[in-house]
């Protein structure tokens, strides 16, 4: 990556989607889903951090938990359902039943079977080891030494919240996630929410016909925005961009009081606001056309990899609450057009996608004795873009859109990531304590 260079086999190899799972996915924040998703006591909804299955609810009192959706008795897969709303969740194996605290409350025949030495404490649900929300997103992560989300997502909470915190009701989620598998490789399509390189070929059909809002300069003008950790913040300016993404004119002043001056700056001339939060959590707030309008939405997806060559993909759309009616119905409709399993704009990226992990497994992309060993090319702005020193927010902000710092950013956390062995490391500090004989 010093150079620019980033090995294509990676994208498909076993061994390295073994170690990603690993280094990787158990031991970064992960998004989980929208508090709205979850507004009353005993809603739920199931989801996946890669192979671990997810049961996120809200209890009596009205705290977010999350339990891994797996009965303690024998293991079964305790809820099926996607989303829905319940008092207790029983299993469908033996009928073990959990309250809404992942307590166990309920065993059939537990009295003749187990009598008395059966310790119920000791069969609760087991906890997911971290769950925080920021701003109405949740997140979850597997690791208990996790660091705080915020301090996690560093620079990037800055521009999250331009869409986030923008209106006083912030945002909700219109409609269930969609979700749909794609032949792909979790890192290509996390890297494509910080690529707009890509968007005047791939995509030029939505450009033509109107859809997505034409670059007249074909330069990328805008920022690439490096927010550390991985994570990176891509912001489209426009000319004759309408203000404030178009949203109506009614719901201005509440930006105003809510945004600071600096956000409001660039909210102000930002036409699209996309990126990508390492892992795998992208999110694209764009301008879509329909109905001869343009209207603004929030779509939040997750990459789950499915091995190294799939991936299922969570897709959600947000809108502002506090929209008019019209605009949310509107908005939704831009979306689904665009972004949906059906969207135009997904069934272009899917097409590029599929192509090239097809092309990543063969010999020639990965066989060093025959010096060929593919190499994908991250050189692009590194010798001619600066900084802009003077950008209102916070990051490292780069005057182009159409620069390779955010996929380089992305790609060395994961390179820093996959190069720490905790194992090893903690095994180390227990020998260097003199602890190594307890140990083994």
């Amino acid at each position: 990556m010093e150079k620019g260079m980033f090995p294509q086999w990676v994208l498909t190899d076993p061994d390295i989607y073994e170690l990603e799972l690993e280094r990787v996915f158990s031991r970064t924040w992960q998004l989980l889903g929208h508090i709205s998703e979850l507004p009353n006591p005993g809603d739920f909804v199931t989801r996946w951090m890669v192979d671990d299955a997810i049961l996120l609810v809200r209890n009596r009192q009205g705290e977010l938990k999350a339990f891994l959706n797996s009965c303690t008795h024998r293991g079964a897969r305790l809820c099926m359902s996607a989303s829905g709303n319940r008092k207790a969740f029983t299993c469908p194996y033996h009928g073990f039943t959990f309250n809404l605290d992942g307590q166990l409350i309920g065993v059939v025949s537990g009295d003749q079977i187990y009598g008395e030495s059966m310790v119920r404490s000791e069969w609760d649900l087991r906890p997911l080891p971290r769950l925080e929300v920021y701003n109405g997103l949740i997140f979850g992560s597997l690791d208990p030494e996790a660091p705080p989300l915020e301090e996690y997502l560093g620079h990037a909470k800055w521009y999250l919240d331009i869409f986030l915190t923008r209106s006083d009701g912030g945002m909700e989620v219109v409609g269930a996630p969609h979700r749909w598998v794609a032949p792909a490789n979790w890192k290509m399509v996390a890297e494509n929410f910080v690529d707009p390189y890509h968007a005047q070929y791939a995509h030029r059909s939505t450009i033509e016909v109107g859809i997505t809002p034409r670059d007249p300069s074909r330069t990328g003008t805008g920022y690439n925005v490096v927010c550390g950790n991985g994570h990176g913040i891509v912001l489209i300016v426009k000319e004759g961009v309408p203000k404030y993404q178009n949203l109506p004119a009614s719901m201005w002043p509440m930006f105003e009081r809510n945004l600071s001056r600096e956000q409001l700056e660039v909210f102000s001339k930002t036409a699209l606001i996309l990126g990508t939060i390492f892992p795998n959590f992208s999110f694209n707030c764009p301008l879509h056309r329909r109905d001869g309008q343009m209207y603004n939405y929030l779509t939040l997806r997750v990459w789950r990899p499915l091995g190294p060559e799939k991936i299922e993909v969570i897709s959600w759309c947000l809108v502002d609450k506090d929209a008019p009616k019209e605009h949310k119905e509107k908005a939704y409709k831009a979306y689904i057009g665009a972004f949906g399993a059906s969207g135009t704009l997904e069934q272009d990226d899917v097409e590029i996608w599929s192509r090239v992990v097809e092309v990543s497994r063969g010999r020639m992309v990965r066989d060093k004795q025959l010096s060929y060993n593919n190499l994908l090319n991250y050189l692009m702005g590194f010798d001619n873009i600066e900084p802009d020193r003077s950008f209102p927010g916070p990051g490292i902000a780069y005057p182009r859109t159409y620069t390779d710092h955010l996929a380089r950013g992305f790609h060395e956390q994961w390179l820093k990531l996959m190069r720490e062995d905790r194992r090893a490391s903690g095994q180390a500090e227990r020998l260097a304590a003199g602890n190594g004989g307890e140990d083994r």
